[in-house]
């Protein structure tokens, strides 16, 4: 198991960015595919982001592409996520996830093993 800890999250006006960060422990960080997830109220946690274990493969939801980048840095345990261009739609509760399995970027909530316990994001319009 790896203890997921997220950072970052704020307000912030509509076209403005913000940079979240989790950070990890417990395990070899290397060992997992990472993931970014959000929850707003009253939804389903939908999928956002996830990187690779060495950052060579990326997928993001249509939704974020283009204005948001997952990164990694195996040395500091951490996984981040660039949110630019941000709009009302993307407030919700971000949650970063470790997925022990797969060798390949997931999108899907049950492919992960391990989750953080959330950080919010705010967006005013």
């Amino acid at each position: 198991q790896v203890q997921l800890v997220e950072s970052g999250g704020g307000l912030v006006q509509a076209g403005g960015s913000l940079r979240l960060s989790c950070s990890a422990s417990g395990r070899t960080f290397s060992n997992y595919v990472m993931g970014w997830f959000r929850q707003a109220p009253g939804k389903d946690r939908e999928f956002v982001a996830a990187i690779s274990r060495f950052g060579a493969a990326r997928s993001y939801a249509d939704s974020v592409k283009g204005r948001f980048t997952i990164s990694r840095d195996n040395a500091k345990n951490t996984v981040y996520l660039q949110m630019n261009s941000l709009k009302p739609e993307d407030a919700a509760v971000y949650y970063c996830a470790a997925d022990r399995q797969s060798g390949s970027p997931s999108t899907y909530v049950n492919a992960y093993d391990d989750w953080g316990q959330g950080t919010r994001v705010t967006v005013s319009s």
